[in-house]
């Protein structure tokens, strides 16, 4: 939910947490710069990405990008797609800029939202947003997919919201995928069955309650 002095430390070796989900059977990773995400600086996450990039994983990475050389280097660093969270809510210009140079395929939004609203800074401010009404301008832009999070269920294992990223997906046209709170294969059949483009699953995964080879064949 966004509270960094409540975090569970799940593995100390990227590398080979990243191992465990290929050779479980995935192509695509999920990464946060939860640091970046806060305004914190630091090169430790920065090796962790280049490690979970020499597993030949493709990478989807967000947190703290905010400018346009910041998203260069990372896709120069090998990663697959950049999703930009509060650079896009506070700079919708830099979103167009990227898009025109690396295309919709290699770079994403992350609308991180509470109560319809989206939120910003590690999730700690609200932008004073409504987060279909974002969606929209972002989409005129060119923006093809969003990383859609209820920031409420996020970590807490409560169950995706679909209806939410569903509603999003109809009003926008945009690819969502859906993120926080997946407790169950439920919520991935769930999602799949509302026409989303994918799930971010985390914690489910940590903690056993959901196999990714049984999520896969979902």
């Amino acid at each position: 939910q966004g509270d960094p002095d409540r975090e569970t430390v799940y593995g100390s070796d990227p590398a080979a947490v990243a191992g465990r989900w290929l050779a479980a059977g995935t192509a695509w990773l999920h990464m946060v710069n939860l640091d970046g995400a806060f305004g914190e600086g630091g090169q430790a996450n920065l090796e962790a990405l280049r490690a979970i990039l020499a597993t030949g994983a493709q990478v989807q990475f967000g947190g703290g990008l905010r400018s346009l050389p910041d998203v260069e280097s990372a896709l120069e660093m090998g990663v697959a797609r950049v999703v930009l969270g509060t650079a896009a809510v506070e700079s919708p210009d830099l979103v167009a800029e990227a898009l025109a140079r690396f295309g919709p395929d290699r770079v994403a939004v992350a609308l991180d939202v509470r109560d319809g609203r989206v939120q910003v800074r590690g999730w700690v401010e609200d932008a004073g947003r409504a987060a279909v009404d974002l969606a929209a301008e972002l989409a005129a832009l060119g923006l093809r997919t969003v990383v859609h999070t209820d920031v409420a269920r996020d970590g807490v294992s409560r169950g995706l919201n679909v209806d939410a990223s569903r509603r999003l997906a109809q009003a926008t046209g945009l690819e969502v995928i859906a993120s926080g709170g997946v407790a169950s294969l439920e919520d991935i059949r769930a999602a799949r069955e509302a026409g989303l483009a994918g799930v971010v699953v985390g914690r489910a995964l940590y903690e056993g309650r959901v196999r990714l080879e049984e999520a896969l064949r979902c």
